[in-house]
């Protein structure tokens, strides 16, 4: 999953990560389809667009063929979620999507897509503007197109510092690379940063400004 610029055991951690994210992704994508009442094929897309539905957006855009459509682990993580949320019917558990776990396991992911997206925008040559680009569609796009499938104004823009995580760290990422400090280390400490700015954003509430209309 992870580009071979990292480790092998920093390969491992990042795939863990993205593992567990994907998880999270779909579950949350499960959940918002059991609101909407839709069928199985239903609960199956919107299961599958937050998980990955971002990282085919991303590679559309670079003009290389899905990693999701060589590789079908993703769908595998998403038809296991899908399964374990019927099997436990976490359908039934209230305000499951605020629960520490869920929101650690969601934020796990939200970093580490942030950061592959960032480091394909990187490899191809983008500008800054494109890495960020990248990085939010990695992060967010498939959820963005779940909300509007289903007919929602998607929650990144409404509410939260969600996306901004996913900027924050593109920014982060592309002044690492841009004065040649990027590698092991320093990209760990991005997802650090990353994880602990969602978890803060999350319980303190953070919001961007809104215009009172």
């Amino acid at each position: 999953m992870i580009d071979p610029i990292f480790d092998t055991a920093t390969n491992i951690g990042y795939d863990i990560a993205s593992i567990v994210g994907t998880l999270a992704f779909a579950i949350s994508g499960f959940l918002m389809g059991v609101r909407h009442r839709l069928d199985a094929m239903g609960l199956f897309i919107v299961s599958a667009l937050p998980a990955v539905g971002g990282g085919i957006l991303r590679d559309t855009l670079v003009n290389r063929l899905p990693a999701t459509l060589v590789n079908p682990e993703g769908f595998f993580l998403v038809i296991l979620a899908v399964l374990c949320s019927f099997l436990f019917r976490l359908h039934k558990i209230d305000n499951l999507e605020n629960r520490f776990l869920f929101v650690i396991s969601d934020s796990l992911g939200l970093v580490a897509f942030s950061i592959t997206g960032a480091m394909v925008g990187i490899q191809t040559g983008f500008n800054i503007f494109g890495v960020v680009i990248l990085a939010f569609l990695t992060a967010v796009g498939g959820g963005i197109i779940r909300d509007i499938l289903v007919n929602d104004v998607p929650v990144i823009l409404q509410k939260g510092f969600y996306g901004s995580i996913a900027v924050i760290i593109a920014g982060m990422m592309y002044g690492l690379n841009y004065f040649q400090f990027i590698n092991v280390y320093t990209t760990f400490f991005v997802f650090l940063c990353g994880i602990t700015l969602r978890l803060v954003a999350y319980f303190y509430r953070w919001n961007l400004p809104k215009i009172n209309y």
